[in-house]
């Protein structure tokens, strides 16, 4: 259709039923309505649109000033029902979102009740854990008098477990107050040596216990980072005690922080078992388990990554890992070198 041959748009066009409306009014009677509907049908048929407004005025069956109160008064009913609809939808709306609204606050409510509660049991339970330790050191130091070889190892094992369930205990205690508040940090120019060689020497019992080569590859310079020096500690030994966790007995464990710009990059490098490409986002979530079957073999509560990623961000950071399974695994993440 030509720009010549549209029909210009009219407020007879935009209201629906206007025939109808007409006969209502008493305007125009149906053996009129009908008429005009069969000529504007074969107007159309001809290839030409004509209002019907405008044959019934043709018609003389009505007046121009007629069809065009009828016409504004529709319109008025029209903008009416729009503006009721309109405001329906926007109280909808408004409840909706109070809803919402009240619905977010009692799960904050119930995440606050949450990490209150995890908190309360973690610190009951470190109290006579702490008590179970001291004790178990003086019976290995023999304090309470000599003991045999499977006596040794018996309390040995105990030992061991004992300090698995200190640190599940602090990572709950750990999440219950990052779900609570923000990570709190307490930044200071932080010596590189000090920061790495305490997390490595630490770790390195548990990695031979694993039959695991652990290095340390730091620059020989002296170097400051601006971080929180026991935050920080505890992300690198989260991120070593997982490389270690889930690398089979003979392989290898990098902990390195290499210089780059006005950074230094820290690496956790391991040949472990790697993470598939789909579980990679996963394993940052809280409680996530890598082997989450009834008989996996590495411990944990699945909080350490969690936690680790929230401290790392906290110190305007990302840890980034790339891994392939078979393969191994590289987290990694930069602190800003001290300007002093």
């Amino acid at each position: 259709m030509s720009e010549s041959s549209r029909v210009p748009l009219t407020p007879e066009i935009l209201i629906p039923r206007l025939g109808e409306y007409l006969v209502e009014r008493g305007l125009v009677t149906p053996q009129q309505l009908q008429h005009a509907l069969e000529q504007q049908t074969h107007l159309r048929d001809l290839g030409e649109t004509r209002p019907l407004g405008y044959i019934l005025v043709e018609m003389g069956a009505l007046s121009r000033e007629d069809l065009d109160a009828a016409t504004t008064e529709q319109l008025i009913q029209l903008r009416s029902a729009l503006q009721e609809a309109n405001e329906h939808l926007e109280r909808r709306v408004r409840e909706r979102t109070a809803e919402l609204q009240t619905a977010l606050q009692q799960l904050s409510s119930i995440n606050d009740l949450k990490a209150n509660l995890v908190a309360n049991i973690s610190h009951e339970l470190r109290t006579p854990l702490t008590h179970l330790k001291g004790y178990l050191e003086l019976l290995l130091a023999g304090e309470f008098g000599p003991l045999n070889t499977e006596q040794l190892n018996a309390l040995g094992i105990i030992q061991r477990s004992a300090e698995r369930l200190g640190n599940l205990i602090e990572d709950l205690i750990q999440f219950s107050v990052t779900e609570r508040d923000q990570v709190y940090l307490h930044v200071t120019p932080s010596n590189l040596y000090e920061l790495t060689s305490s997390v490595y020497k630490r770790s390195l019992s548990k990695a031979r216990d694993h039959q695991i080569t652990l290095d340390l590859k730091i620059p020989t310079e002296p170097y400051l980072v601006d971080a929180d020096f026991e935050k920080i500690s505890w992300v690198l030994m989260q991120l070593v005690d997982n490389a270690i966790k889930f690398t089979p007995p003979g392989g290898k464990v990098i902990l390195q922080a290499t210089p780059e710009d006005n950074f230094i990059q820290f690496q956790i490098i391991d040949t472990g078992i790697g993470v598939p490409a789909d579980r990679l986002d996963q394993i940052f979530e809280p409680f996530f388990q890598l082997d989450g079957s009834s008989t996996r073999k590495a411990g944990g509560t699945g909080l350490g990554l969690a936690l680790a990623r929230r401290i790392v961000e906290a110190h305007g950071s990302v840890i980034h890992v790339y891994s392939r399974p078979g393969e191994g695994s590289q987290f990694e993440f930069a602190l800003k070198v001290h300007q002093g």
